[in-house]
C-alpha cells in the first residue's frame, strides 16, 4: 500500500465513524508560545482538549505535518543515522471531546489494522499503563489478544504540562520478525528496531494540580497518534522510514546529482537519507512563512538547510541543486498538500538564495576545520575552532558535531560557550562606549 493510501484510508474511515476531517495546521503554532513548531496532530486541538472552546463538533480527524527539530523534540543530529528518526513526518489522529473512550477507541484501532491495513494479529502488541485496568480489560477480554500481549509499561501515562489534563495511553507495536534486532515491549531488549510502536491512543482523563493530585475530568478526551512513514514502512515491508516510497524519488534524484545510481547504493547512503529528510522540512517550513535567518525558527531553518548542503558537499555535489529536488517533492506530495504547489516559485528561490549564501563559506570553513584536524592529535574540536566556524562561517555548532560523530571525535561545547560570552561581553563593552560617545556628542553641540 503507498503511503498516500494509508493516509486516505485513515481518513476515510474515521469520516465514516462520524469524525469531521480538519485539515493540517499550519507549522507555525497559533496563539501558543510554548512551541516553536506544530509536532502532533493533538496541537490544534489543545483547546477544545482542553474544554476551552467548542469547535462545532465532537469528533475529528486529521493528517497533521510536524516538524521536530529544536525545541524539547529535537530530532536533527538523528536523522541519517537511525532508521526512524525525521525531521518532517505526518502525523494521523483521532479525536474525541467528551465524546466516545475507550472502548470505542480501541476497538475502532484494532478493526482498523487488522481489517483495513490487513495487518496480521500474531504480528501485534500493546502496551499499557499498570493502574490502567479498563484498557488492559479491552484488549484482553473484548478484543482477544494473549495476556503475555498485554505488556504493562509504567512510561504509558501521558500529561500536556506539569499541571493540567493527562491520562494513561496505551501503544500498538508491529513486530519486524526475528531477522530483526529487538524485544518486545517492556523487555532490556526494546530499544531495537524488531518492535516499534504504530499507533499511541492517549485518554485525557485526569486534572493534575500543583500537588500531583489527580482529579477526574468531566469530559474526558481521546487523542491518538499514528505516524503515517512508520506505518507505510510496516505495510510496505521495509524496517527504514527512508525506503517507503515517499522517499524513493527524491533519493533517487538526489543520488543522480552525486552519481550514485541503483536503489540499493541510494538507500544505504545516510547523506541521501538527509537530504531527502532536510528537503522536506525546508519546504514545508517555507510554504507556511518561515524565512532562514538567525534567530528562533528562522534559525532552525537555515540549520536544516545548511545541515542539508554539507550532505551535498560531502557527496562532492558542485552545482546548487537543493531547491530542484522542490519540483519532486511537489510532484509527490502536492495532492495531499496544495499548499507546496501554491508555494513552490518561494520554496525554489529561497532555496536557492540560502545555497548561494552557504556555498562559499562552506568550502572555507571545511579547509578550516580539515586543516585544524590535520594539525592536532586531539580527538577533540576545540572551542574556538567551533566559535570561529559559527561566527564567521555560519555553521550551526550542531552541523560541526554533525561532522566530528562521523570522525568519532567530540566538541568542546563550554569551550565553545566561553568563546560566545566573551563575544557577548565585547558587544556590551561596545554598546557602553557607542553609548557614552553619543552622550558626549550632544553634550558638545549644545556649546
Amino acid at each position: 500500500m503507498k503511503t498516500a493510501e494509508v493516509r486516505q484510508a485513515y481518513l476515510s474511515y474515521f469520516e465514516g465513524k462520524g469524525h469531521r476531517v480538519v485539515p493540517s495546521s499550519t507549522l507555525v503554532p497559533r496563539d501558543d508560545p510554548t512551541l516553536l513548531f506544530t509536532n502532533a496532530g493533538m496541537n490544534q486541538f489543545k483547546d477544545a482538549l482542553l474544554g476551552r472552546e467548542d469547535p462545532g463538533y465532537k469528533r475529528a480527524v486529521s493528517s497533521q505535518r510536524c516538524v521536530r527539530a529544536g525545541g524539547k523534540h529535537n530530532d536533527l543530529e538523528n536523522v541519517g543515522y537511525t532508521a526512524r528518526h525525521l525531521t518532517f513526518f505526518e502525523m494521523l489522529g483521532n479525536f474525541s471531546f467528551g465524546d466516545y473512550f475507550k472502548e470505542e477507541t480501541i476497538a475502532w484501532a484494532w478493526a482498523f489494522v487488522t481489517e483495513e491495513l490487513k495487518l496480521s494479529k500474531d504480528r501485534l502488541w500493546v502496551t499499557v499503563h499498570p493502574t490502567d485496568d479498563e484498557s488492559r480489560c479491552l484488549w484482553r477480554d473484548k478484543i482477544g489478544i494473549r495476556p503475555e500481549r498485554v505488556v504493562d509499561h509504567g512510561d504509558n501515562f501521558w500529561a500536556m504540562g506539569d499541571t493540567g489534563p493527562c491520562g494513561p495511553c496505551t501503544e500498538i507495536f508491529y513486530d519486524h520478525g526475528p531477522e530483526v534486532p529487538g524485544g518486545p515491549p517492556g523487555s532490556a531488549d526494546e530499544d531495537g528496531d524488531r518492535y516499534i510502536e504504530v499507533w499511541n491512543l492517549v485518554f485525557p482523563q485526569f486534572d493534575r494540580a500543583a500537588d500531583g493530585e489527580l482529579t477526574p475530568l468531566p469530559a474526558p478526551g481521546v487523542d491518538t497518534g499514528m505516524g503515517l512513514e512508520r506505518m507505510a514502512t510496516v505495510l510496505q515491508g521495509v524496517h527504514s522510514n527512508f525506503e517507503i516510497d515517499l522517499f524513493a524519488g527524491l533519493m533517487r534524484r538526489a543520488g543522480e546529482f552525486a552519481g550514485i545510481r541503483g536503489r540499493a547504493a541510494v538507500l544505504a547512503n545516510p547523506s541521501l537519507r538527509v537530504i531527502a529528510d532536510h528537503l522536506r522540512s525546508s519546504a514545508f517550513l517555507i510554504a507556511d512563512g518561515v524565512a532562514p535567518g538567525n534567530e528562533d525558527r528562522a534559525y532552525v531553518l537555515r540549520r536544516i538547510i545548511r545541515r542539508g548542503l554539507r550532505h551535498s558537499y560531502k557527496l562532492k555535489i558542485q552545482e546548487p541543486f537543493f531547491h530542484q529536488l522542490a519540483d519532486d517533492l511537489a510532484a509527490e506530495m502536492g495532492e495531499a498538500y496544495p499548499l507546496l504547489v501554491e508555494k513552490l516559485a518561494d520554496i525554489k528561490r529561497t532555496l536557492l538564495a540560502e545555497e548561494e549564501r552557504f556555498a562559499d563559506t562552506l568550502s572555507q570553513g571545511m579547509e578550516l576545520l580539515e586543516g585544524t584536524l590535520a594539525g592536532q592529535d586531539d580527538d577533540c574540536i576545540p572551542g574556538e575552532v567551533l566559535f570561529k566556524l559559527y561566527d564567521t562561517y555560519g555553521f550551526p555548532t550542531d552541523l560541526t558535531a554533525d561532522i566530528a560523530r562521523e570522525r568519532g571525535l567530540a566538541v568542546d561545547m563550554p569551550g565553545f560557550e566561553a568563546e560566545m560570552e566573551r563575544q557577548r561581553e565585547r558587544g556590551r563593552a561596545s554598546a557602553r562606549f557607542d553609548f557614552a560617545l553619543g552622550q558626549k556628542v550632544r553634550v558638545d553641540s549644545k556649546v
